[in-house]
């Protein structure tokens, strides 16, 4: 019994991104040739061909340039990390929080409010036009 206690399992890190890369090619590999044969099988009992789009009525071109939302939502995002960076120094300066845990928390935290923000400007400036 005294050997069990100390008996570690190692798995090669290799192995595991294999297994990973194997399991997301076979869910696409399986979502595509499903999809590919019922296709197939409905074209070959003439099934009409407008059954594979969308029901949905043409939407129209949106007249802002996409560079315009490109800029918009990165410089939202470098607002974000400008301030989690300015936060994180103030976590580490008066709380009692590790420097590694303040920065990067408050980094992550403010790049994502300054993307959803700036998906949400993005939506109103389309939305605008």
């Amino acid at each position: 019994m005294k050997h069990i206690k100390n008996l570690k399992i190692y798995i090669m890190p290799e192995l595991v991104f294999i297994a990973l890369f194997v399991i997301i090619f076979g869910i696409f590999y399986l979502h595509y040739s499903t999809r590919n044969k019922e296709r197939l099988s409905l074209i070959e009992k003439g099934a009409d061909a407008s059954i594979f789009f969308s029901a949905k009525a043409p939407q129209k071109k949106s007249s802002v340039p996409i560079w315009k939302v490109l800029i918009l939502n990165l410089a939202v995002l470098l607002m974000g990390i400008g301030s989690g960076i300015f936060l994180g120094s103030i976590l580490e300066a008066y709380t009692l929080i590790d420097e590694g845990v303040a920065y990067a928390g408050s980094v992550f935290l403010m790049a994502g409010i300054g993307l959803f923000t700036g998906f949400i400007l993005s939506k109103k400036l389309i939305d605008k036009e």
